[in-house]
Protein backbone atom coordinates (compact mmCIF):
# COMPACT_ATOMS: atom_id res chain seq x y z
CA UNK A 1 0.00 0.00 0.00
CA UNK A 2 1.53 3.28 -0.77
CA UNK A 3 1.74 6.31 1.72
CA UNK A 4 -1.20 7.84 -0.44
CA UNK A 5 -3.28 5.11 0.20
CA UNK A 6 -2.41 5.13 3.74
CA UNK A 7 -3.41 8.65 4.33
CA UNK A 8 -6.58 8.00 2.72
CA UNK A 9 -7.80 5.11 4.54
CA UNK A 10 -6.91 6.74 7.75
CA UNK A 11 -8.92 10.43 6.47
CA UNK A 12 -11.61 7.85 6.06
CA UNK A 13 -11.43 5.90 9.25
CA UNK A 14 -11.18 9.45 11.19
CA UNK A 15 -14.10 10.88 8.99
CA UNK A 16 -16.34 7.66 9.86
CA UNK A 17 -15.07 7.32 13.57
CA UNK A 18 -15.98 11.45 14.02
CA UNK A 19 -19.40 10.63 11.99
CA UNK A 20 -20.03 7.66 14.66
CA UNK A 21 -18.86 10.10 17.39
CA UNK A 22 -21.40 13.24 16.19
CA UNK A 23 -24.42 10.45 15.80
CA UNK A 24 -23.92 8.84 19.15
CA UNK A 25 -23.39 12.25 20.38
CA UNK A 26 -26.52 13.52 19.08
CA UNK A 27 -28.76 10.20 19.82
CA UNK A 28 -27.72 10.98 23.18
CA UNK A 29 -29.29 14.28 23.60
CA UNK A 30 -32.60 13.37 22.12
CA UNK A 31 -35.72 14.09 24.59
CA UNK A 32 -39.13 12.82 24.48
CA UNK A 33 -41.74 15.99 24.07
CA UNK A 34 -44.41 13.84 26.47
CA UNK A 35 -45.26 16.36 29.27
CA UNK A 36 -42.95 19.15 28.21
CA UNK A 37 -43.75 22.35 29.02
CA UNK A 38 -43.49 23.97 25.85
CA UNK A 39 -44.15 27.89 24.92
CA UNK A 40 -44.76 29.09 21.26
CA UNK A 41 -44.59 32.79 20.24
CA UNK A 42 -46.91 33.26 17.07
CA UNK A 43 -48.13 30.08 17.71
CA UNK A 44 -51.57 30.84 16.59
CA UNK A 45 -51.04 30.70 12.40
CA UNK A 46 -48.61 29.11 10.51
CA UNK A 47 -45.51 27.82 11.40
CA UNK A 48 -46.02 27.98 14.43
CA UNK A 49 -49.75 26.40 14.90
CA UNK A 50 -47.97 23.52 12.60
CA UNK A 51 -45.00 22.81 14.93
CA UNK A 52 -48.04 23.30 17.87
CA UNK A 53 -50.20 20.48 15.85
CA UNK A 54 -47.01 17.53 15.86
CA UNK A 55 -46.03 18.49 19.32
CA UNK A 56 -49.74 18.12 20.62
CA UNK A 57 -49.79 14.95 18.95
CA UNK A 58 -46.34 13.81 21.04
CA UNK A 59 -48.35 14.50 24.31
CA UNK A 60 -46.34 17.74 25.06
CA UNK A 61 -47.95 20.63 27.48
CA UNK A 62 -48.19 23.46 25.22
CA UNK A 63 -48.90 27.57 25.56
CA UNK A 64 -49.24 29.25 22.01
CA UNK A 65 -48.68 32.95 22.33
CA UNK A 66 -49.82 35.52 19.87
CA UNK A 67 -51.30 39.31 19.44
CA UNK A 68 -54.62 38.78 18.44
CA UNK A 69 -57.44 37.00 20.69
CA UNK A 70 -59.77 35.65 17.83
CA UNK A 71 -56.76 33.94 15.92
CA UNK A 72 -56.08 32.27 19.40
CA UNK A 73 -59.43 30.85 20.06
CA UNK A 74 -59.63 29.01 17.09
CA UNK A 75 -56.12 27.50 16.89
CA UNK A 76 -57.48 26.84 20.86
CA UNK A 77 -60.50 24.52 19.48
CA UNK A 78 -58.44 23.11 16.94
CA UNK A 79 -55.54 21.93 19.25
CA UNK A 80 -58.08 21.00 22.04
CA UNK A 81 -59.74 18.70 19.44
CA UNK A 82 -56.73 16.51 18.99
CA UNK A 83 -56.62 15.69 22.93
CA UNK A 84 -54.10 18.69 23.73
CA UNK A 85 -53.39 20.06 26.82
CA UNK A 86 -53.12 23.58 25.06
CA UNK A 87 -52.98 27.39 26.53
CA UNK A 88 -53.54 30.19 25.01
CA UNK A 89 -51.69 33.53 25.63
CA UNK A 90 -52.73 37.35 24.30
CA UNK A 91 -48.86 38.98 24.30
CA UNK A 92 -46.84 41.26 22.43
CA UNK A 93 -43.09 40.19 22.86
CA UNK A 94 -42.17 43.26 21.88
CA UNK A 95 -43.08 44.64 25.33
CA UNK A 96 -40.87 43.22 27.52
CA UNK A 97 -43.33 43.34 30.25
CA UNK A 98 -45.40 41.35 28.48
CA UNK A 99 -42.47 38.70 27.49
CA UNK A 100 -41.90 38.19 30.79
CA UNK A 101 -46.06 38.53 32.52
CA UNK A 102 -46.55 35.51 29.43
CA UNK A 103 -43.30 33.12 30.71
CA UNK A 104 -44.47 33.84 34.32
CA UNK A 105 -47.97 32.83 33.98
CA UNK A 106 -46.42 29.39 31.92
CA UNK A 107 -44.73 28.64 34.95
CA UNK A 108 -47.54 29.26 36.96
CA UNK A 109 -49.70 26.95 35.37
CA UNK A 110 -47.18 23.81 34.42
CA UNK A 111 -44.59 24.35 36.74
CA UNK A 112 -41.69 25.34 33.91
CA UNK A 113 -39.97 25.75 30.69
CA UNK A 114 -39.03 23.02 29.11
CA UNK A 115 -39.19 24.45 25.69
CA UNK A 116 -39.19 28.03 24.03
CA UNK A 117 -39.80 28.37 20.76
CA UNK A 118 -39.06 31.76 19.30
CA UNK A 119 -41.27 31.86 15.74
CA UNK A 120 -43.12 35.18 16.57
CA UNK A 121 -42.47 37.03 12.72
CA UNK A 122 -43.62 39.88 10.45
CA UNK A 123 -42.71 40.45 6.96
CA UNK A 124 -42.69 43.51 4.79
CA UNK A 125 -42.27 43.45 1.14
CA UNK A 126 -41.48 46.68 -0.96
CA UNK A 127 -38.14 48.51 -2.42
CA UNK A 128 -35.88 50.08 -0.18
CA UNK A 129 -37.18 53.50 -1.53
CA UNK A 130 -40.69 52.95 0.48
CA UNK A 131 -39.27 51.49 4.03
CA UNK A 132 -39.16 53.99 6.50
CA UNK A 133 -36.97 54.02 9.63
CA UNK A 134 -40.52 52.62 11.43
CA UNK A 135 -40.36 49.45 9.11
CA UNK A 136 -36.59 48.71 10.13
CA UNK A 137 -37.43 49.35 14.07
CA UNK A 138 -40.66 46.93 13.74
CA UNK A 139 -39.00 44.36 12.47
CA UNK A 140 -36.28 44.53 15.07
CA UNK A 141 -38.76 44.68 17.52
CA UNK A 142 -40.50 41.41 16.66
CA UNK A 143 -37.55 39.72 15.26
CA UNK A 144 -34.96 40.23 17.52
CA UNK A 145 -36.28 41.96 20.88
CA UNK A 146 -39.16 39.59 21.32
CA UNK A 147 -36.80 36.40 21.30
CA UNK A 148 -34.66 38.28 23.25
CA UNK A 149 -37.28 39.05 26.48
CA UNK A 150 -38.93 35.96 26.15
CA UNK A 151 -35.59 34.05 26.64
CA UNK A 152 -33.95 36.32 28.95
CA UNK A 153 -37.17 35.52 31.15
CA UNK A 154 -37.15 31.95 30.69
CA UNK A 155 -33.35 31.24 31.16
CA UNK A 156 -33.29 31.52 34.71
CA UNK A 157 -36.31 29.13 35.41
CA UNK A 158 -34.35 26.41 32.42
CA UNK A 159 -31.25 27.19 34.62
CA UNK A 160 -32.79 26.45 37.94
CA UNK A 161 -33.95 22.91 36.66
CA UNK A 162 -30.66 22.39 34.94
CA UNK A 163 -31.64 22.07 31.63
CA UNK A 164 -34.19 23.80 28.55
CA UNK A 165 -34.65 23.59 24.66
CA UNK A 166 -34.74 27.25 22.82
CA UNK A 167 -35.10 26.98 19.24
CA UNK A 168 -35.20 30.57 17.64
CA UNK A 169 -36.73 30.66 14.11
CA UNK A 170 -34.61 32.74 11.77
CA UNK A 171 -34.73 32.67 7.82
CA UNK A 172 -32.61 32.54 4.66
CA UNK A 173 -33.00 36.04 4.76
CA UNK A 174 -30.93 35.98 7.84
CA UNK A 175 -28.38 34.86 6.30
CA UNK A 176 -28.06 36.01 3.03
CA UNK A 177 -29.61 39.75 2.68
CA UNK A 178 -32.42 39.48 -0.32
CA UNK A 179 -33.88 42.67 -2.06
CA UNK A 180 -37.46 44.40 -1.53
CA UNK A 181 -37.09 42.58 2.49
CA UNK A 182 -34.24 44.52 3.63
CA UNK A 183 -36.27 45.54 7.02
CA UNK A 184 -37.04 41.85 7.23
CA UNK A 185 -33.10 40.48 6.28
CA UNK A 186 -31.57 43.07 8.85
CA UNK A 187 -34.00 41.80 11.88
CA UNK A 188 -33.51 37.99 10.34
CA UNK A 189 -29.60 38.24 10.58
CA UNK A 190 -29.73 39.80 14.28
CA UNK A 191 -31.72 36.92 15.74
CA UNK A 192 -29.05 34.42 14.14
CA UNK A 193 -26.13 36.09 15.70
CA UNK A 194 -27.90 36.12 19.04
CA UNK A 195 -29.48 32.57 18.62
CA UNK A 196 -25.75 31.45 17.76
CA UNK A 197 -24.03 33.81 20.59
CA UNK A 198 -26.60 32.68 23.56
CA UNK A 199 -26.00 28.77 22.54
CA UNK A 200 -21.75 29.03 23.47
CA UNK A 201 -23.40 30.97 26.58
CA UNK A 202 -25.89 28.76 27.95
CA UNK A 203 -24.25 25.10 27.00
CA UNK A 204 -22.60 24.84 30.40
CA UNK A 205 -26.31 25.13 32.34
CA UNK A 206 -27.40 22.40 29.95
CA UNK A 207 -29.75 24.72 27.77
CA UNK A 208 -29.72 23.85 23.74
CA UNK A 209 -29.83 26.65 21.37
CA UNK A 210 -31.15 25.56 18.06
CA UNK A 211 -30.91 28.85 15.22
CA UNK A 212 -33.55 27.81 12.32
CA UNK A 213 -33.42 29.11 8.69
CA UNK A 214 -36.35 27.88 7.11
CA UNK A 215 -36.48 28.59 2.99
CA UNK A 216 -39.07 29.24 1.29
CA UNK A 217 -42.00 27.32 3.23
CA UNK A 218 -45.83 26.69 2.10
CA UNK A 219 -47.87 28.05 5.35
CA UNK A 220 -50.02 30.37 3.68
CA UNK A 221 -48.25 33.31 5.41
CA UNK A 222 -48.25 35.85 2.48
CA UNK A 223 -51.56 36.66 2.95
CA UNK A 224 -51.17 38.09 6.18
CA UNK A 225 -47.48 39.58 4.72
CA UNK A 226 -47.54 43.42 4.24
CA UNK A 227 -46.71 45.04 0.95
CA UNK A 228 -45.25 48.23 -0.07
CA UNK A 229 -44.75 50.80 -3.35
CA UNK A 230 -46.29 48.82 -6.36
CA UNK A 231 -48.19 46.12 -3.70
CA UNK A 232 -49.93 43.95 -6.23
CA UNK A 233 -47.09 43.17 -7.89
CA UNK A 234 -45.05 42.93 -4.90
CA UNK A 235 -48.30 40.74 -3.14
CA UNK A 236 -47.52 38.35 -7.06
CA UNK A 237 -43.84 37.41 -7.02
CA UNK A 238 -43.98 36.99 -3.24
CA UNK A 239 -46.87 34.86 -3.06
CA UNK A 240 -46.03 32.63 -6.27
CA UNK A 241 -42.71 31.84 -5.29
CA UNK A 242 -43.81 30.81 -2.14
CA UNK A 243 -46.19 28.59 -4.29
CA UNK A 244 -43.49 26.87 -6.63
CA UNK A 245 -42.58 23.55 -5.43
CA UNK A 246 -39.64 22.93 -6.66
CA UNK A 247 -38.17 26.26 -4.43
CA UNK A 248 -40.63 26.05 -1.47
CA UNK A 249 -41.18 22.88 0.97
CA UNK A 250 -45.11 21.70 2.91
CA UNK A 251 -44.87 23.39 5.94
CA UNK A 252 -45.71 20.35 7.47
CA UNK A 253 -42.17 18.90 6.73
CA UNK A 254 -40.78 22.00 7.62
CA UNK A 255 -42.17 21.95 11.19
CA UNK A 256 -41.31 17.82 11.37
CA UNK A 257 -37.45 19.32 10.46
CA UNK A 258 -37.83 21.65 13.16
CA UNK A 259 -39.24 19.74 16.35
CA UNK A 260 -36.43 17.18 15.63
CA UNK A 261 -33.64 19.49 15.70
CA UNK A 262 -35.81 20.32 18.60
CA UNK A 263 -35.42 16.94 19.96
CA UNK A 264 -31.64 16.71 19.57
CA UNK A 265 -30.65 19.60 20.87
CA UNK A 266 -29.19 20.54 16.89
CA UNK A 267 -26.77 23.69 17.11
CA UNK A 268 -28.75 24.58 13.34
CA UNK A 269 -31.22 24.03 11.10
CA UNK A 270 -31.30 25.21 7.79
CA UNK A 271 -34.40 24.47 5.83
CA UNK A 272 -34.95 23.35 2.02
CA UNK A 273 -32.06 22.48 -0.16
CA UNK A 274 -32.19 25.63 -2.25
CA UNK A 275 -31.62 27.32 1.03
CA UNK A 276 -28.55 25.49 1.51
CA UNK A 277 -27.16 25.58 -1.49
CA UNK A 278 -27.58 29.81 -2.01
CA UNK A 279 -26.03 29.92 1.56
CA UNK A 280 -23.03 27.73 0.02
CA UNK A 281 -22.75 29.75 -3.16
CA UNK A 282 -22.93 32.87 -0.84
CA UNK A 283 -19.81 31.89 1.32
CA UNK A 284 -18.01 30.07 -2.07
CA UNK A 285 -18.76 33.11 -4.37
CA UNK A 286 -20.06 35.87 -2.83
CA UNK A 287 -19.60 38.44 -5.75
CA UNK A 288 -21.36 36.05 -7.88
CA UNK A 289 -24.70 35.81 -5.67
CA UNK A 290 -24.58 39.89 -4.81
CA UNK A 291 -24.68 40.02 -8.58
CA UNK A 292 -27.35 37.73 -8.86
CA UNK A 293 -29.89 39.58 -6.37
CA UNK A 294 -28.53 43.18 -8.42
CA UNK A 295 -30.34 41.73 -11.50
CA UNK A 296 -32.93 40.15 -9.57
CA UNK A 297 -33.98 43.34 -7.75
CA UNK A 298 -33.11 45.48 -11.56
CA UNK A 299 -34.44 42.94 -13.72
CA UNK A 300 -37.36 41.08 -12.31
CA UNK A 301 -38.45 42.46 -8.92
CA UNK A 302 -41.48 45.84 -9.26
CA UNK A 303 -39.86 49.16 -9.33
CA UNK A 304 -40.32 51.95 -7.00
CA UNK A 305 -44.06 53.67 -6.86
CA UNK A 306 -45.01 56.88 -6.28
CA UNK A 307 -45.31 58.20 -2.97
CA UNK A 308 -48.68 56.12 -2.28
CA UNK A 309 -46.19 53.18 -2.44
CA UNK A 310 -45.15 54.43 1.33
CA UNK A 311 -48.57 52.54 2.66
CA UNK A 312 -48.51 49.49 4.16
CA UNK A 313 -51.24 47.12 2.46
CA UNK A 314 -51.97 43.22 3.49
CA UNK A 315 -51.56 40.75 1.41
CA UNK A 316 -55.71 40.29 1.62
CA UNK A 317 -55.63 44.12 -0.06
CA UNK A 318 -52.99 43.39 -2.32
CA UNK A 319 -54.82 40.39 -4.44
CA UNK A 320 -54.86 41.13 -8.65
CA UNK A 321 -55.65 38.79 -11.37
CA UNK A 322 -51.94 37.45 -11.34
CA UNK A 323 -52.24 36.54 -7.43
CA UNK A 324 -54.31 34.70 -6.41
CA UNK A 325 -54.33 32.31 -9.44
CA UNK A 326 -53.46 29.11 -10.44
CA UNK A 327 -49.67 29.29 -9.24
CA UNK A 328 -50.46 30.34 -5.92
CA UNK A 329 -53.26 27.36 -5.38
CA UNK A 330 -50.44 25.61 -2.52
CA UNK A 331 -50.36 28.77 -0.51
CA UNK A 332 -54.14 29.38 -0.71
CA UNK A 333 -54.50 25.72 0.73
CA UNK A 334 -51.72 25.99 3.36
CA UNK A 335 -53.98 29.61 4.26
CA UNK A 336 -56.88 27.54 4.89
CA UNK A 337 -55.31 24.78 6.37
CA UNK A 338 -52.92 26.96 8.85
CA UNK A 339 -55.48 29.51 9.95
CA UNK A 340 -54.11 32.25 8.01
CA UNK A 341 -57.44 32.99 6.59
CA UNK A 342 -59.30 36.51 8.72
CA UNK A 343 -62.73 35.10 9.76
Amino acid sequence: MTRGQQAALSAGALAIGASLLAWGRRSARRIDFRGRSVLITGGSRGLGLLVARQLADEGARITIAARDQAELERAREELSARGAEVRIAVCDVRIRGDAERLVREVVERTGTIDVLINNAGIIKVGPLEHMQVEDFEEAMAVHFWGPLHTMLAAIPVMRRHGSGRIVNVSSIGGRIGVPHLTPYCASKFALAGLSDSMRGELAKDGISVTTVAPGLMRTGSPFNAWFKGNHRDEFAWFAISDSLPLVSIDAVRAASQLIDACRHGDSGLVITWPAKLAILANAVMPDAVALAMNVTNQAVLPGPSSDAGMESHSGWQSMSERAPSTLTKLTERAAAANNEVPR
